[in-house]
Formats: C-alpha cells, sequence, structure tokens
C-alpha cells in the first residue's frame, strides 16, 4: 500500500474513512460514488483495531473492531469527501451489525469510519494479519477450493 498526500475534506463536507467493500473497486463503493464523493487517501488505521470477515454475505464484508493499544494493527483504509447533505442517506443504508464510529488514523486525523458492533463478531474470522480487506480478499482468491 503507498500512503496518498494528505487531502483533507472541503468546507460542507465530512471524511469517511472505509475499510472493506466500500473501497475503490469492491462492490459497495458505488455507495460512495453515486453519492459524488471523492477519494481523499489511503492511509492505515493506528495499530489498535482488528479487522474481521463477518459470516454474512454476499456481498461479503468486514468489521473494524478497536482493542486495547498493543493489541491491534494498522488497518488499510481509504478516505472519501461525501457532502454533509448526502451522509445521511449513506449512513442510513448501512446494516447491521456495522455503524460509523471516530477512526483513529496514522497521518493524526480521526474521520467517521466504519466499525462493527461487537455482537457482530460472533461467527466472524479475525483477519487482522493481512493487515486489510484487499489482502484478504487476494489471499482468498488464491486459496485451493
Amino acid at each position: 500500500m503507498t500512503v496518498s498526500p494528505i487531502l483533507r475534506a472541503g468546507p460542507g463536507d465530512i471524511e469517511i474513512a472505509v475499510v472493506g467493500a466500500h473501497l475503490t473497486g469492491m462492490p459497495l463503493n458505488h455507495h460512495l460514488t453515486d453519492r459524488d464523493a471523492r477519494l481523499l487517501r489511503t492511509v492505515r488505521t493506528l495499530p489498535e483495531y482488528r479487522l474481521f470477515a463477518l459470516p454474512d454475505g454476499p456481498p461479503f464484508k468486514p468489521g473494524l473492531f478497536r482493542v486495547s493499544a498493543g493489541k491491534g494493527f494498522a488497518i488499510e483504509t481509504e478516505v472519501w469527501a461525501i457532502a454533509l447533505e448526502k451522509f445521511g442517506s449513506f449512513v442510513a443504508s448501512i446494516p447491521l451489525p456495522l455503524g460509523i464510529g471516530t477512526t483513529r488514523l496514522s497521518d493524526g486525523s480521526t474521520p467517521k469510519g466504519f466499525i462493527v458492533e461487537a455482537e457482530g463478531l460472533k461467527g466472524a474470522t479475525d483477519i487482522s494479519i493481512f493487515g486489510g480487506w484487499r489482502a484478504y480478499v487476494a489471499s482468498a482468491r488464491q486459496r485451493p477450493v
């Protein structure tokens, strides 16, 4: 993963960090692009998160769960800018057990971002070691069936 220059959302926009099915090229990215959201940067979280492959799908999705310092991983994210007036409809489309919270990123920013409820981790697989959803998906494609 290459680190993008630090671009920030402008007035009237809110930053949203995505870690899975909303990433560029993934099945739910259109939820952002249909709302004219703009990709600002690619950055990792602070190493205080675990990433889980959730059991429900398709589309399959990960859940980002914050843990104690020293017990987590730095997870790949994309930060997008979305207009405030379109943020509500975006959030309304997010199914349980996912939600929006504040994420802590290695560039010092704290955008809103996808998180998962603890209850949603039942039956989920910890994929934190992959460092992100893209690496996990690529690995899954290479495994024999």
